[in-house]
């Protein structure tokens, strides 16, 4: 269920993009935008920070789209965003509006957090451990959280499976200091 600011804005577009038959393209735009998001941390900055002012947003968007060869549903879907001053929710956004497509086909989305970029072999396997898991096709989005150290954290719904080395550490800490 996808709920929220993220996830009405998502839904909206998934409905026009459909009704449109603009779907599979859109998806494919905006994936490309959320890879451009998550591999810079200025960009990041830029589109959540409060005190950026709306066109300097819609600048660096609208360069970043042309950059990428986004437009149509996508592109405006950006700009609404960043009219109505709600960029921060886009990454969120992003991923329930692929959530929706992955519904759509009868797939599961899972968000691979790692703390170094996966290689498409990885990828391969991953995506088919989790298929064997759900048993549906799974469509993986992934980001990079070098504060992990090692190791994944995979998200499928609401179902989360952390098994990184932060976390084990983590316990690990917690069991060495005992009970009390």
């Amino acid at each position: 269920m996808i709920s929220g600011v993220a996830g009405r804005y998502a839904n909206a577009l998934f409905d026009l993009a459909t009704e449109e038959k603009a779907v599979p393209a859109t998806a494919k735009a905006l994936g490309a935008l959320q890879v451009m998001i998550n591999s810079s941390p200025e960009l990041k900055t830029v589109l959540n920070s409060p005190v950026s002012k709306a066109d300097d947003q819609l600048n660096v968007l609208s360069a970043l789209a042309q950059k990428a060869g986004i437009s149509g549903l996508a592109l405006n879907f950006v700009k609404l965003l960043c009219k109505n001053r709600r960029l921060s929710v886009l990454v969120d956004a992003i991923t329930a509006f692929q959530t929706k497509v992955a519904e759509a086909k009868g797939e599961a989305t899972a968000e691979i957090t790692s703390a170094e970029k996966l290689t498409p072999a990885q990828l391969k396997d991953l995506s088919a451990a989790l298929k064997a898991r759900v048993g549906k096709d799974v469509t993986i989005t992934s980001k990079i959280d070098s504060s992990l150290l090692g190791g994944l954290v995979v998200k499928i719904g609401t179902t989360m499976i952390d098994n990184s080395l932060k976390t084990k550490l983590q316990n690990l800490k917690v069991s060495m200091k005992g009970t009390g």
